[in-house]
């Protein structure tokens, strides 16, 4: 689909500033972006990249107006972002698919598809799985016995979803596996990254709240429980029976130990290692984790020694008897 400059202005309640009736019909980058392109620029940081674009329209936050551009039309709005958002859906087709079950995927007994779901190639569904209407599965998706995913969501290729937790205990010389009885229960606007598991309960549910989102490479354990509209980077792990309130983020490879709760809004830094309860608000950081200004003054505590070592090691030379 092309749009004019003027009917994107339109869409996106921007102001519009050079020729309104210049055609694009995608959308790009700055820097690959061409005269048939729209792109869009949110922090003055690639200014540079805007100066030198070929776009046709650039869509740029009201406060960055006045940035040089040899874009020959540019919109302006409060946040490029969600203005991008809304443009996507009307220059490409992401119309959700008629349901459609691929002659590779497999199902077991009692599978229930709600309306418009969508199963690609070679994913497994395990017996009594429930899938909400309009949910996507992307290829290589398993999703064992115990696993209920809601409406709209994204699985990507290669999540496992419902699989055993990791609970043993040690008796007769060995360690004996604990039956994992529970459900793994996914809301509704879930997206679930390529190659990310979550474990189902071992007596209660695994549960991921509705409109979290979950990258690429998570590890979420058994009886964890995840609020709604939270944040969860690539390689982050979440021990056993960890609870995680709303609006949480999580960043990249941050580990969260097993039965600690964080609460609402919190914000764990990347590779952050959290070993107790993190206060709802709050922003942790480090190994092991604390609040984030105090972590930085450990750390920065932690390079001072080796100047202060050198410092001693210099003095006692100086006392030593010639």
């Amino acid at each position: 689909m092309a749009l004019t400059a003027r009917e994107i202005a339109q869409l996106v309640d921007g102001e519009l500033r050079g020729d309104p009736e210049l055609v694009v019909d995608g959308v790009a980058q700055l820097d690959r972006a061409g005269p048939r392109h729209a792109t869009f620029l949110a922090s003055a940081k690639y200014s540079s990249e805007l100066a030198v674009s070929r776009a046709g329209v650039v869509l740029v936050a009201r406060d960055m107006a006045e940035l040089p551009s040899r874009c020959p039309t540019r919109i302006l709005v409060g946040d490029p972002h969600e203005a991008i958002q809304i443009l996507l859906p009307r220059l490409y087709d992401l119309a959700a698919p008629d349901a459609w079950v691929a002659p590779t995927a497999r199902l077991g007994r009692g599978v229930k598809l709600g309306a418009g779901v969508r199963i690609e190639d070679y994913v497994v569904l395990g017996d009594g799985v429930k899938i909400g209407d309009g949910t996507r599965l992307y290829p290589h998706v398993t999703v064992y016995s115990g696993g209920e995913i809601g409406a709209r969501c994204a699985i990507h290729s290669g999540a496992r979803i419902a699989s055993d937790g990791f609970g043993y205990v040690f008796r007769n010389g060995q360690h004996e596996k604990i039956p994992h009885v529970g459900r793994c229960i996914i809301g509704d606007d879930v997206e679930i990254g390529a190659n990310t598991t979550i474990d189902r309960g071992s007596i209660g549910d695994t549960t991921v709240g509705a409109g979290t989102r979950i990258d690429n490479l998570v590890q979420v354990g058994h009886n964890v429980r995840i609020g709604s509209l939270c944040l969860l980077m690539s390689q982050v792990g979440v021990a056993g029976s960890a609870r995680i309130g709303n609006s949480v983020i999580i960043a990249g490879q941050a580990g969260i130990g097993g039965h600690v709760t964080i609460g609402d809004g919190a914000r764990i830094a990347g590779q952050a290692g959290v070993f107790g309860d993190v206060p709802a608000g709050e922003s942790w950081s480090g190994y092991p984790a604390r609040p984030h200004r105090e972590s930085l003054r450990a750390t920065a505590t932690l390079f001072k020694l080796t100047g202060m070592f050198k410092r001693l090691e210099r003095l006692l030379r100086e006392r030593e008897p010639a």
